[in-house]
């Protein structure tokens, strides 16, 4: 009985209840190492009460009580819309929604924040600082960041699905930001206490950069007044016209649609995509900036082998102001936006190419503004296209000066 009593004396003493440290008796049964700046904190630091502790810290579920716990301020990460996607929610919603409420879990259910640890590791050991890959994870395809490296997504068609890959999708490659090729992250530009102010940015193009009077375009005082620089130093941008999802009930039809993640019950396909400069219009703050839509949404509802209720029912022609991340020094030339009625959703009849009603599509055109919407700003008024259109003596000299120094500077690099 003397052993007995004595080796329960020494257990205790080697796992008896939590210090300061407060991680004894877990290192009892959970073999883990902490690492990096937490390398020094007590399990229960972030795990709470010994007797209940939580078994996932870091969830927005609960609150991320483990991390806001130190990291004070921080609590609203849970609330932010990289967590809750309410704008795709909302849009869903009224969409694809309105056929199938189901829709949103059945085809947005993949990206979005629900840990801390989404974007700060994704074991809770080693937790870091977040790369690009962490924000490229969601930030990918139509959403907005890969094409800062030079990725665009390509066609949905098994076809399609070739060459170079990142994290397991195929990409095509594209010129990449300028910032990017100098080796600039995410970070330089965003940051956390930016996301809960509700800003998208923490710093803009004129923090670092000033406008130079030596370049044309910068002296001339609308440009630097209405317009956001991007508006001009944006190389491209990826674009998606005409956005349709079929869903297959009790039908063998599907099989015949050769497209990639077509497991379920919806085949998700596109009419164009393209990776070219993108329109123009105007954003919340007023000014001239790139556009894109999000989305031309069509759905077709296909039961057993036959079409139920309309064919390519338009729910939504709904563009939006961005920010494509494809930074590059050169700009359009003058014709590029003063004479492109296309550029600004003012496409004429004549000039179309896709003949979007003759193909069933309840549109115009995709460049024509008549149908469609602007959520976060407006379209650019034809009045004032035409007035920036006009050929006035400032255009005419300007227009001149422009390609002088396009002339000069092929002269001078042909004559070494």
């Amino acid at each position: 009985m003397r052993w007995m009593m004595l080796f329960i004396a020494v257990f205790w003493m080697a796992t008896g209840p939590a210090d300061a440290r407060g991680a004894e008796n877990c290192t009892v049964c959970h073999r883990v190492t902490l690492t990096g700046k937490h390398g020094g904190l007590s399990c229960l630091s972030c795990h709470g009460n010994e007797a209940r502790p939580s078994p996932d810290p870091a969830s927005f579920a609960g609150k991320a009580t483990g991390c806001t716990g130190c990291h004070r301020g921080y609590e609203g990460m849970a609330g932010h819309v990289m967590a809750t996607r309410s704008s795709e929610r909302d849009f869903v919603q009224r969409t694809y929604g309105r056929h199938d409420p189901a829709f949103f879990a059945k085809n947005c259910g993949e990206c979005h924040v629900r840990s801390c640890l989404d974007c700060h590791g994704g074991n809770g050991h080693r937790v870091a600082r977040p790369h690009d890959s962490a924000c490229l994870a969601c930030h990918k395809g139509y959403f907005t960041g890969a094409e800062f490296a030079g990725r665009a997504p390509r066609e949905e068609h098994g076809r399609y699905q070739r060459g170079v890959e990142f994290q397991g999708e195929p990409f095509l490659k594209m010129l990449p930001d300028v910032h990017f090729e100098k080796g600039l992250g995410c970070a330089a530009c965003h940051d956390m206490a930016s996301f809960l102010s509700g800003r998208k940015s923490a710093r803009g193009c004129t923090d670092c950069h000033r406008p130079d009077r030596k370049v044309l375009e910068h002296r001339i005082a609308a440009h630097l007044e209405k317009m956001e620089c991007y508006a001009c130093h944006s190389a491209w941008a990826p674009q998606e016209y005409g956005t349709f999802y079929l869903r297959f009930i009790d039908s063998t039809l599907q099989n015949q649609y050769r497209l990639r993640n077509n497991d379920g019950e919806y085949v998700k396909s596109v009419y164009l995509k393209t990776q070219d400069a993108p329109p123009l219009g105007v954003n919340a703050a007023g000014r001239v900036s790139p556009v894109r839509p999000e989305f031309i949404a069509y759905f077709t509802e296909i039961r057993g082998d036959n079409v139920s209720g309309a064919e390519n029912r338009l729910l939504a022609a709904e563009w939006r102001a961005f920010f494509p991340h494809t930074v590059r020094r050169g700009t359009p030339l003058c014709d590029g936006c003063h004479d492109n009625r296309r550029r600004f959703l003012l496409e004429k009849p004549e000039e179309r190419i896709y003949r979007l009603r003759e193909d069933g599509m309840s549109l115009d055109s995709f460049w024509d503004r008549t149908g469609q919407r602007m959520v976060n700003g407006s379209f650019l008024e034809e009045k004032r296209y035409r007035e920036m259109s006009a050929r006035t003596p400032a255009y005419t000299k300007g227009y001149v000066e422009k390609w002088k120094s396009l002339v000069n500077r092929v002269d001078s690099s042909s004559s070494r």
